[in-house]
Protein backbone atom coordinates (compact mmCIF):
# COMPACT_ATOMS: atom_id res chain seq x y z
CA UNK A 1 0.00 0.00 0.00
CA UNK A 2 1.52 3.54 -0.99
CA UNK A 3 2.32 5.67 1.87
CA UNK A 4 -0.34 8.38 0.99
CA UNK A 5 -3.19 5.80 0.97
CA UNK A 6 -2.69 5.28 4.51
CA UNK A 7 -3.86 8.19 5.67
CA UNK A 8 -7.61 7.50 4.89
CA UNK A 9 -7.44 4.37 6.52
CA UNK A 10 -5.54 5.76 9.61
CA UNK A 11 -7.78 8.79 9.81
CA UNK A 12 -11.20 6.60 9.78
CA UNK A 13 -9.70 3.84 12.51
CA UNK A 14 -9.04 6.86 14.98
CA UNK A 15 -12.73 8.17 14.00
CA UNK A 16 -14.24 4.08 14.71
CA UNK A 17 -12.20 4.30 18.48
CA UNK A 18 -13.18 7.90 19.34
CA UNK A 19 -16.83 6.82 18.60
CA UNK A 20 -16.41 3.52 20.62
CA UNK A 21 -14.87 5.45 23.43
CA UNK A 22 -17.71 7.98 23.53
CA UNK A 23 -20.28 5.26 23.70
CA UNK A 24 -19.01 3.47 26.22
CA UNK A 25 -18.69 6.28 28.34
CA UNK A 26 -22.09 7.83 27.61
CA UNK A 27 -23.92 4.85 28.07
CA UNK A 28 -21.97 2.99 30.54
CA UNK A 29 -19.65 5.48 32.52
CA UNK A 30 -20.90 8.79 32.28
CA UNK A 31 -23.59 10.38 35.26
CA UNK A 32 -26.31 9.70 32.75
CA UNK A 33 -25.73 6.18 31.95
CA UNK A 34 -27.56 3.48 32.60
CA UNK A 35 -24.97 1.04 33.96
CA UNK A 36 -22.49 2.98 36.14
CA UNK A 37 -20.01 1.83 38.09
CA UNK A 38 -18.23 3.45 41.01
CA UNK A 39 -15.87 4.88 38.81
CA UNK A 40 -16.09 8.24 41.16
CA UNK A 41 -15.62 7.25 44.02
CA UNK A 42 -17.78 6.48 46.89
CA UNK A 43 -21.91 6.01 46.32
CA UNK A 44 -23.47 9.07 46.88
CA UNK A 45 -26.57 9.61 48.69
CA UNK A 46 -29.48 12.07 47.52
CA UNK A 47 -30.36 14.93 49.81
CA UNK A 48 -34.00 15.72 51.11
CA UNK A 49 -34.79 11.73 51.48
CA UNK A 50 -35.45 9.48 54.51
CA UNK A 51 -36.73 6.52 53.54
CA UNK A 52 -34.07 4.27 51.71
CA UNK A 53 -34.13 0.84 50.35
CA UNK A 54 -32.52 -2.19 48.76
CA UNK A 55 -32.80 -4.27 46.08
CA UNK A 56 -31.83 -7.60 45.49
CA UNK A 57 -31.03 -11.12 43.77
CA UNK A 58 -29.03 -13.60 44.02
CA UNK A 59 -25.96 -11.59 42.84
CA UNK A 60 -25.29 -10.32 46.66
CA UNK A 61 -25.13 -14.27 47.57
CA UNK A 62 -25.54 -15.28 51.43
CA UNK A 63 -26.65 -12.33 53.03
CA UNK A 64 -26.19 -11.92 56.89
CA UNK A 65 -29.53 -10.53 57.88
CA UNK A 66 -29.02 -10.10 61.65
CA UNK A 67 -26.41 -7.10 60.48
CA UNK A 68 -28.80 -5.66 58.03
CA UNK A 69 -31.47 -5.07 59.94
CA UNK A 70 -29.68 -4.04 63.24
CA UNK A 71 -26.40 -2.11 61.47
CA UNK A 72 -26.87 -1.60 57.89
CA UNK A 73 -28.09 2.45 58.03
CA UNK A 74 -27.62 4.64 54.79
CA UNK A 75 -26.85 8.25 54.88
CA UNK A 76 -28.21 8.16 59.29
CA UNK A 77 -31.23 6.45 58.16
CA UNK A 78 -32.00 2.48 58.03
CA UNK A 79 -33.15 0.29 55.64
CA UNK A 80 -37.25 -0.21 55.22
CA UNK A 81 -38.07 -1.38 52.35
CA UNK A 82 -36.53 -4.37 50.20
CA UNK A 83 -37.10 -5.66 46.57
CA UNK A 84 -35.85 -8.96 45.23
CA UNK A 85 -35.68 -10.33 42.27
CA UNK A 86 -37.79 -13.76 41.41
CA UNK A 87 -38.36 -14.34 37.88
CA UNK A 88 -36.83 -13.52 34.49
CA UNK A 89 -39.08 -14.63 31.73
CA UNK A 90 -41.23 -17.39 31.55
CA UNK A 91 -38.94 -19.86 32.63
CA UNK A 92 -36.36 -18.50 35.69
CA UNK A 93 -36.48 -17.79 38.98
CA UNK A 94 -33.86 -16.45 41.13
CA UNK A 95 -31.78 -19.23 42.95
CA UNK A 96 -31.98 -17.14 46.56
CA UNK A 97 -36.06 -15.44 45.75
CA UNK A 98 -37.51 -17.93 48.10
CA UNK A 99 -34.82 -17.30 51.38
CA UNK A 100 -34.68 -13.58 50.63
CA UNK A 101 -38.09 -13.20 50.43
CA UNK A 102 -38.71 -15.32 53.44
CA UNK A 103 -36.23 -13.45 55.32
CA UNK A 104 -36.88 -9.95 54.89
CA UNK A 105 -40.56 -10.39 56.08
CA UNK A 106 -38.75 -12.13 59.14
CA UNK A 107 -36.40 -9.11 60.05
CA UNK A 108 -39.13 -7.07 59.58
CA UNK A 109 -38.93 -4.93 56.74
CA UNK A 110 -41.22 -3.58 53.78
CA UNK A 111 -40.63 -6.71 51.02
CA UNK A 112 -41.41 -6.47 47.59
CA UNK A 113 -41.01 -8.45 44.49
CA UNK A 114 -39.83 -8.09 40.80
CA UNK A 115 -40.11 -9.46 37.33
CA UNK A 116 -37.71 -9.14 35.24
CA UNK A 117 -38.83 -8.52 31.36
CA UNK A 118 -37.63 -10.97 28.28
CA UNK A 119 -38.67 -10.34 24.90
CA UNK A 120 -38.03 -14.17 24.33
CA UNK A 121 -41.18 -14.81 25.80
CA UNK A 122 -44.84 -13.78 25.35
CA UNK A 123 -45.92 -11.07 28.22
CA UNK A 124 -49.12 -13.28 29.51
CA UNK A 125 -47.09 -16.20 29.88
CA UNK A 126 -44.19 -14.08 31.86
CA UNK A 127 -47.03 -12.57 34.10
CA UNK A 128 -48.68 -16.00 34.59
CA UNK A 129 -45.15 -17.14 35.27
CA UNK A 130 -44.53 -14.21 38.16
CA UNK A 131 -47.94 -15.06 39.56
CA UNK A 132 -47.01 -19.13 39.52
CA UNK A 133 -44.14 -18.18 41.88
CA UNK A 134 -44.75 -15.34 43.78
CA UNK A 135 -47.49 -15.01 46.84
CA UNK A 136 -47.44 -11.36 47.87
CA UNK A 137 -49.30 -10.82 51.02
CA UNK A 138 -50.52 -7.77 53.07
CA UNK A 139 -47.68 -5.69 53.78
CA UNK A 140 -45.92 -6.03 50.76
CA UNK A 141 -45.30 -3.68 47.65
CA UNK A 142 -46.96 -4.10 44.85
CA UNK A 143 -45.46 -6.52 41.92
CA UNK A 144 -42.72 -4.79 40.01
CA UNK A 145 -41.99 -5.35 36.44
CA UNK A 146 -38.34 -4.82 35.68
CA UNK A 147 -38.17 -3.50 31.92
CA UNK A 148 -34.91 -2.28 30.26
CA UNK A 149 -34.76 -3.83 26.58
CA UNK A 150 -36.94 -2.64 23.66
CA UNK A 151 -37.43 -5.33 21.48
CA UNK A 152 -36.19 -5.76 18.01
CA UNK A 153 -38.55 -5.85 15.31
CA UNK A 154 -41.67 -4.72 17.36
CA UNK A 155 -43.45 -1.09 16.98
CA UNK A 156 -43.13 0.94 20.12
CA UNK A 157 -47.31 0.66 20.03
CA UNK A 158 -47.19 -3.20 20.12
CA UNK A 159 -44.64 -3.37 22.68
CA UNK A 160 -46.75 -1.11 24.96
CA UNK A 161 -49.44 -3.42 24.14
CA UNK A 162 -47.34 -5.78 25.51
CA UNK A 163 -46.32 -4.85 29.00
CA UNK A 164 -50.33 -3.25 29.36
CA UNK A 165 -50.90 -7.02 29.26
CA UNK A 166 -48.68 -8.22 31.76
CA UNK A 167 -49.75 -4.80 34.25
CA UNK A 168 -53.32 -6.11 33.49
CA UNK A 169 -52.99 -10.09 34.04
CA UNK A 170 -51.18 -8.79 37.24
CA UNK A 171 -53.21 -6.28 38.19
CA UNK A 172 -56.34 -8.39 38.14
CA UNK A 173 -54.68 -10.93 40.59
CA UNK A 174 -53.58 -8.56 43.53
CA UNK A 175 -56.16 -5.41 42.75
CA UNK A 176 -53.17 -2.97 43.09
CA UNK A 177 -51.23 -1.22 40.00
CA UNK A 178 -48.07 -2.93 39.70
CA UNK A 179 -44.62 -0.62 39.83
CA UNK A 180 -42.71 0.04 36.46
CA UNK A 181 -38.83 0.07 37.22
CA UNK A 182 -37.20 1.41 34.34
CA UNK A 183 -34.38 3.98 33.16
CA UNK A 184 -35.59 7.36 32.66
CA UNK A 185 -34.37 7.54 29.30
CA UNK A 186 -35.87 4.28 28.31
CA UNK A 187 -39.10 5.59 30.80
CA UNK A 188 -39.23 8.94 27.73
CA UNK A 189 -38.61 7.08 25.08
CA UNK A 190 -40.49 4.28 24.76
CA UNK A 191 -43.32 4.46 27.64
CA UNK A 192 -44.53 8.04 27.77
CA UNK A 193 -47.81 7.41 26.84
CA UNK A 194 -51.51 8.93 29.31
CA UNK A 195 -52.27 4.45 29.68
CA UNK A 196 -48.93 4.45 32.00
CA UNK A 197 -49.62 7.28 33.58
CA UNK A 198 -51.63 5.79 36.75
CA UNK A 199 -48.72 3.61 37.50
CA UNK A 200 -46.37 4.21 40.55
CA UNK A 201 -42.04 4.78 38.62
CA UNK A 202 -39.38 3.60 40.07
CA UNK A 203 -36.71 5.01 38.28
CA UNK A 204 -33.02 4.03 37.58
CA UNK A 205 -30.43 7.11 37.46
CA UNK A 206 -27.34 7.57 38.59
CA UNK A 207 -24.55 9.48 39.76
CA UNK A 208 -26.64 12.44 39.80
CA UNK A 209 -28.01 15.11 42.57
CA UNK A 210 -31.66 14.85 41.12
CA UNK A 211 -33.89 12.15 38.84
CA UNK A 212 -33.89 13.98 35.53
CA UNK A 213 -37.53 12.01 34.39
CA UNK A 214 -40.20 14.95 35.00
CA UNK A 215 -43.16 12.53 35.78
CA UNK A 216 -44.00 11.64 38.90
CA UNK A 217 -42.38 8.44 40.66
CA UNK A 218 -42.35 6.86 44.11
CA UNK A 219 -38.59 5.09 43.93
CA UNK A 220 -35.32 6.11 42.99
CA UNK A 221 -32.52 3.54 42.15
CA UNK A 222 -29.88 5.86 42.61
CA UNK A 223 -26.64 3.62 42.68
CA UNK A 224 -25.86 -0.06 42.01
CA UNK A 225 -22.42 1.16 44.23
CA UNK A 226 -23.49 1.17 47.75
CA UNK A 227 -22.05 -1.17 50.27
CA UNK A 228 -24.05 -2.52 53.74
CA UNK A 229 -23.18 -4.62 56.69
CA UNK A 230 -24.46 -8.14 55.90
CA UNK A 231 -24.31 -7.60 52.26
CA UNK A 232 -20.87 -8.68 50.59
CA UNK A 233 -19.65 -6.60 47.02
CA UNK A 234 -22.31 -3.98 46.33
CA UNK A 235 -25.70 -3.34 46.35
CA UNK A 236 -28.27 -1.12 44.95
CA UNK A 237 -29.18 1.69 46.98
CA UNK A 238 -33.02 3.07 46.33
CA UNK A 239 -35.05 5.80 48.22
CA UNK A 240 -38.89 6.39 48.24
CA UNK A 241 -40.23 9.60 47.49
CA UNK A 242 -42.35 10.45 50.47
CA UNK A 243 -43.12 9.32 53.95
CA UNK A 244 -42.59 6.14 55.60
CA UNK A 245 -46.71 6.71 56.10
CA UNK A 246 -47.04 6.65 52.36
CA UNK A 247 -45.06 3.99 51.83
CA UNK A 248 -47.09 2.13 53.99
CA UNK A 249 -50.65 3.12 52.32
CA UNK A 250 -48.62 2.30 48.99
CA UNK A 251 -48.62 -1.35 50.13
CA UNK A 252 -51.17 -3.95 49.42
CA UNK A 253 -53.97 -3.40 51.57
CA UNK A 254 -52.27 -0.55 53.10
CA UNK A 255 -54.60 2.16 52.07
CA UNK A 256 -58.04 -0.03 52.96
CA UNK A 257 -55.95 -0.16 56.46
CA UNK A 258 -55.58 3.50 57.17
CA UNK A 259 -59.09 4.26 56.12
CA UNK A 260 -60.61 1.83 58.27
CA UNK A 261 -58.17 3.23 61.24
CA UNK A 262 -59.49 6.24 60.42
Amino acid sequence: MKKGRRWPWLLGGIGILVLYVWAFYYFFVGPTGFRWRALYGDAKYPAGYEIHGIDISHYQGTINWNRLRYSAMVDGCPIRFIIIKATEGSSRVDENFSDNFDNAREYGFIRGAYHFWSNKSSARDQAYYFLSKVHLEEGDLPPVLDIEHMPQGKSVEDFQMDVLTWLHIVEDKYHVKPIIYTYYKFKERYLSTSVFDGYPYWIAHYYVDKVEYKGKWKFWQHTDAGQLPGIKGNVDLNIYNGSYYDLMQLTIGGSDEMTTDE
